[in-house]
């Protein structure tokens, strides 16, 4: 992750300041943005992700310089971008997948393209930054920091993950019907043993050294910002709902009850994910490196245009 451990200065005086006026900033957007939304303005109701998000953001980017004196956003601002740009790009697998399960569906979107697809990215360039940014936070207060477990010696896990991480891809799309929740689990099972192997980050790695509390922060992080997708999702204009095959009761404002296990998960499946790029990244010259990203600008532009075509259900 980009948050340095060891650091615990609070940082000189006029950034301290900033940072206060961060977090309070934050709350009096949230809550002029949600009564906005509710009074029906249609700046609020039909941009509403963004006022969610985005000051949570720099919220959670606050409270971490003010517990330890550095800034994801202001101190390590190349490999932020990065990330919210990588995040892009994570999202949008799990889109492609969707463009044949269907399970979820956009309705009320901008109709002019030129706003619409920047939307899309700015959108999509949260997912990782907020997760891993509500899991630091969590790390920092001490949550789980008593959690160890006893070190466990596990030969040639690798093949086994691979094996389920291969099939969890393949059932949803050969029996999308009943199969469609193991994308949400796919890509820990196919990515990790590559972390491992090639001497990255690895989850499972560290689960069997006995460490728990960056999983079981994530884990968490990955519950409360899924209530916090939900919470602001339903008011808006422009939104998603969910339009799955099975399991569609019992629903907490747009997500089916059940639907909420799978946030934690995906939790740690953006971590596996990213630990991934990073070694890809890492491994690349520089000139490979630029071609990646004219790769990565090339499948934003074709998956939002399927996205447009075929998960939209309507636009404003």
């Amino acid at each position: 992750m980009l948050w340095t451990e060891n650091r615990r200065n609070s940082g000189p005086p006029f950034r301290q300041y900033l940072a206060k006026i961060q977090l309070c900033l934050a709350p009096v957007i949230w809550v002029a943005a949600f009564i906005g939304a509710l009074w029906g303005l249609p700046l609020f109701k039909n941009y509403l992700y963004f006022f969610a998000w985005w000051p949570l953001i720099f919220f959670l980017d606050s409270m971490l310089f003010l517990a330890a004196g550095e800034s994801w956003l202001f101190d390590k601002t190349r490999d932020f971008v990065r990330l919210a740009a990588w995040s892009v790009t994570v999202w949008l697998i799990f889109e492609c997948f969707n463009l044949y399960l269907l399970n979820w569906r956009y309705i009320g979107i901008e109709p002019r393209m030129w706003v619409r697809w920047p939307g899309y990215a700015l959108a999509f360039a949260t997912v990782l930054p907020v997760i891993f940014l509500t899991a630091q936070a969590l790390k920092s207060k001490g949550f789980f920091r008593h959690y160890i477990g006893r070190p466990l010696e596990l030969n040639a896990w690798q093949p086994v993950f691979l094996i389920v991480g291969s099939a969890s891809l393949v059932l949803p799309v050969v029996f999308s019907h009943y199969a469609f929740p193991l994308i949400w689990l796919s890509f820990i099972f196919l990515l990790d043993p590559f972390n491992d192997l090639l001497s990255g980050d690895s989850l499972t790695r560290r689960w069997l050294r006995g460490e728990r509390q960056e999983h079981l922060c994530l884990l968490a992080a990955g519950l409360l910002c899924g209530l916090w997708w939900e919470l602001w999702n339903y008011p808006a204009a422009a939104k998603w709902i969910y339009t799955l095959p099975l399991l569609n009761f019992g629903k907490v404002f747009e997500m089916p009850v059940l639907g909420y296990l799978g946030f934690p998960v995906f939790a740690l499946e953006c971590a596996v994910m990213y630990n991934f790029l990073l070694i890809l990244d890492n491994s690349m010259s520089s000139r490979a490196r630029r071609l990646a990203w004219l790769g990565q600008a090339a499948f934003w532009a074709a998956i939002f245009w399927a996205i447009d075509a075929r998960t939209v259900l309507w636009f404003r």
